[in-house]
């Protein structure tokens, strides 16, 4: 896959492009006076997208219609309204919208495609309705719809820290190709987090080296660690998913690193090896059969 450009114009719409995210790191620093947990997190987007398109609606108010490959929430339980509600009405707009979301991108696989999709529906409103709002009043709204929303208004590659809405934005360009792996299984998050164990040790091990790598743009050696502390919970829930990374593993494929609270897997490689990850994912469709694909960084 290749960067496609974020805005395309379709006759009287705009269609926004929503990419996915994976996780290059992910821990945890312990857990908050408010319950939840402190992650530090590297987050990067790749060029895996799942489409927004807004139109004149033709009907009073938002109308909102779903539609692709994978399953997302209908009506007023979808973000992508809830971003579209709040953007007008912070605005003081009562426009008729129509928006068709067209779902490429798996829910309950780590790679934050309702946060991005969420992102992207305020930058395309902010866009379409010539708002020209700063970026810092769509951060306010993001916040309120989701912890990681914000991150998906920059990027393309951030430093998240607190619940992952305090965002360092990191300018150096992290060139990457990576096998993604997309399993038949779809991960709760809040069961991931609840399960989880903290292990203070591991994480002020893991921290100190992960800082060291950042501080020298060396994302490479940061990324091929794998280092996610949510994975022990994850797989202790999900065995099926915990086998199929064994299986994988078994092929020479790896190392293959946990995005999010998964189920997606990926394996980071240089940008120069894209014949390694053709290789690899032939293999794995022959002996393995389930979904993957090839995703480069995401250029903005």
């Amino acid at each position: 896959m290749s960067s496609k450009e974020q805005f395309e114009t379709v006759n009287d719409g705009l269609l926004v492009r929503a990419p996915a995210k994976i996780n290059l790191s992910l821990l945890i620093a312990g857990k908050r006076p408010d319950g939840f947990h402190e992650l530090e997190t590297v987050m990067a987007k790749v060029d895996f997208y799942d489409q927004i398109l807004i139109e004149p609606g033709q009907k009073a108010g938002i109308e909102f219609l779903c539609r692709g490959p994978y399953w997302a929430p209908d009506g007023k339980d979808n973000l992508v309204y809830q971003a579209c509600e709040m953007l007008l009405d912070s605005s003081d707009r009562n426009d008729d919208i129509r928006i068709t979301l067209t779902k490429n991108i798996p829910a309950g696989s780590g790679l934050a495609s309702a946060s991005s999709d969420a992102a992207s529906t305020l930058i395309g409103l902010n866009r379409y309705l010539s708002l020209a709002l700063p970026n810092h009043r769509l951060a306010k709204l993001a916040e309120k719809l989701g912890s990681d929303v914000a991150f998906f208004l920059d990027g393309p590659l951030a430093f998240c820290t607190g619940k992952g809405e305090k965002i360092k934005k990191i300018t150096k360009i992290f060139d990457f190709t990576a096998l993604l792996i997309l399993p038949d299984i779809s991960v709760s998050t809040k069961k991931v987090y609840a399960n989880y164990r903290h292990d203070p040790p591991m994480y002020e091990k893991l921290s100190k080296l992960i800082k060291s790598h950042i501080e020298k743009n060396r994302f490479d050696l940061a990324s091929k660690m794998c280092a996610n502390m949510l994975g022990i919970s994850c797989f202790n829930l999900h065995r099926e998913l915990a086998d199929l990374k064994a299986s994988i593993e078994t092929l020479g494929i790896g190392p293959l690193c946990l995005s999010g609270s998964g189920s997606a897997m990926f394996v980071i490689m240089d940008r120069k090896e894209e014949e390694r990850a053709r290789r690899d994912k032939c293999k794995l469709d022959e002996r393995i059969g389930c979904t993957s694909m090839i995703v480069s960084n995401n250029r903005w």
